[in-house]
């Protein structure tokens, strides 16, 4: 180890304690690849990509989107398929699918993974992929990248937060007794009927996943392509540093792993000024207040049924806020107090003291805005996790959670009226946001720390849980179950035998005394 390498291992130390990165070695290059996300997925990357270069490092990022950045140090690819492209898709489509839209993956990714490696930015990246000094994949969707990993020091993003599958390769097994699953959360502890449909649920996504459909279909693909390449879960496996856009105080408290570091909330920010029409807007509700209504990035509010479009208009017209309605269009008969825009400054406008509520479809990156800057929500989920997140919502008491299929002008009306009159959802998220915020560095340099920790000891091998390598058999100990089974079978086997013997030598003899008497 050099002496240079040495004085930066101990600045790192010394200046870590106080709360502060110790500046890099070296100017690293990363290379990051989101060839399959959504616009919430680039964002959580986005924010560890401009942290990383602000530190002096140099980004390229694979994405499915138009470039947008205007940092120096990151370079966007676009690989410009169209088999992912969110205006082509209406989300609605899936409200109440059993699997959250996930089935729709089985034909996108392979589509993907048979073109991906033809294109020519895509190819020429491949190519140079020795060249850089770390890798970052976001876990979900993007098993179509596997074979840049290999021989190669990864990173993952856990863009959804907790998720079992991908915490099982690390070795880290999470206990469907209460680790809940994609699509549902239930109240703590769970009853033995939810505990039986979450057990079913982490082993039955596994399998429909990795085993029997999503992963197969994209790995006869990659084996097309690239016949010497080991298994793509093979590669999986060799993971160094899982980044989980997760924390404790916005969730429950799980047994982690080193290799498994927390950074929800990554992206929150404090707010900025706003606009100042916007800001005349805002305090110019008055008492009453606002309330902002957003269906995120990939869920278009002109998508909304004609059904719910209109019951949302009608119970807007009968609340005394004001509503700032996130709305890609034109709107008939809007009434007085509806403003609606293509886009709002979402951080800034929820940091808003005179914002009452936050309307939101629940995704995880906006409801952790609304629990960092302590507005309540009402969580109207369409399809993904976002159920999940919305009954969270409700079980901890952050505001309420409603489905589209049940929603009336009343239900809106006096469920609004519910968590803007009713003072626990304040303080409900008032307390979180607390706890959320009081962390002895922020999550964005946790991210940075560890993304630089895992290049400077070269794929930071002692972070690997030996479990990653174990078979389920292996893991699960069947194997020596079956051997103990097997050995209890003989002892039994072995007594039996004896105890027959001495029964017949015991009556055997008493018999044939009695005979000869």
């Amino acid at each position: 180890m050099t002496l240079m390498r040495v004085c930066v291992l101990v600045a790192v130390l010394v200046v870590g304690a106080n709360g502060d990165l110790a500046p890099p070695e070296r100017s690293y290059k990363i290379l990051m690849l989101l060839p399959v996300s959504a616009n919430s997925h680039r964002t959580l990357f986005m924010s560890l990509a401009e942290a990383l270069a602000d530190r002096g490092h140099k980004i390229v990022m694979l994405t499915n989107e138009a470039n947008l950045t205007k940092y120096p140090n990151i370079h966007e690819v676009t690989h410009g398929l169209r088999h992912f492209k969110h205006e082509n898709r209406n989300m609605f489509e899936y409200l109440n699918n059993p699997i959250g839209g996930f089935g729709a993956f089985k034909y996108i990714l392979p589509a993907i993974a048979r073109e991906l490696y033809n294109v020519p930015v895509v190819k020429e990246l491949y190519e140079k992929r020795k060249e850089f000094d770390l890798i970052v994949v976001d876990h979900e969707f993007n098993e179509v990248v596997y074979p840049f990993l290999h021989e190669a020091a990864f990173i993952v993003i856990t863009t959804p937060g907790i998720d079992f599958r991908q915490s099982a390769v690390l070795g880290n097994v999470l206990n469907p007794a209460y680790v809940a699953n994609h699509r549902n959360d239930y109240p703590q502890p769970f009853t033995i009927w939810q505990r039986i449909l979450n057990t079913i649920y982490h082993i039955g996504f596994a399998l429909y996943w990795r085993i029997w459909v999503v992963v197969p279909l994209v790995q006869k693909e990659i084996s097309a392509q690239f016949p010497e390449l080991p298994p793509l879960l093979d590669l999986e496996r060799n993971m160094s540093l899982a980044l989980m856009n997760t924390h404790f105080s916005t969730g429950i408290p799980l047994p982690l792993l080193p290799s498994q570091v927390e950074v929800g909330g990554m992206h929150c920010r404090p707010a900025s000024p706003l606009p100042q029409e916007l800001e005349s807007c805002i305090t110019g509700a008055g008492s009453a207040g606002v309330i902002y209504f957003s269906l995120g990035s990939v869920a278009r509010s002109m998508s909304i049924p004609a059904q719910y479009h209109k019951i949302f208009v009608q119970a807007f017209r009968r609340l005394p806020q004001r509503i700032l309605w996130k709305y890609e269009g034109d709107l008939d008969d809007l009434p007085e107090n509806v403003i609606i825009s293509k886009w709002f400054p979402q951080q800034d406008v929820l940091a808003h003291h005179n914002v009452k509520v936050f309307i939101t479809h629940g995704g995880l990156l906006s409801l952790q805005e609304a629990v960092y800057h302590a507005t309540p929500l009402l969580a109207i989920p369409i399809y993904g996790d976002q159920p999940k997140n919305g009954m969270f919502v409700r079980n901890s008491g952050l505001g309420d959670f409603l489905e589209w299929e049940n929603l009336t002008e009343d239900l809106i009306v006096n469920t609004l009226t519910d968590i803007i009159n009713n003072t626990r959802y304040k303080e409900n998220v008032m307390r979180m946001s607390a706890a959320m915020r009081d962390q002895p560095m922020s999550p964005r340099d946790r991210a940075v720390f560890w993304t630089e920790y895992v290049i400077r000891h070269h794929g930071a091998p002692q972070l690997r849980s030996p479990a990653a390598q174990l078979s389920w058999v292996e893991f699960l100990m069947l194997d020596v179950l079956l051997l103990l089974l097997l050995a209890l079978f003989l002892l039994l086997f072995i007594l039996r035998r004896i105890l027959i013997v001495v029964t017949a030598k015991m009556f055997g003899s008493g018999g044939s005394k009695n005979k000869q008497d």
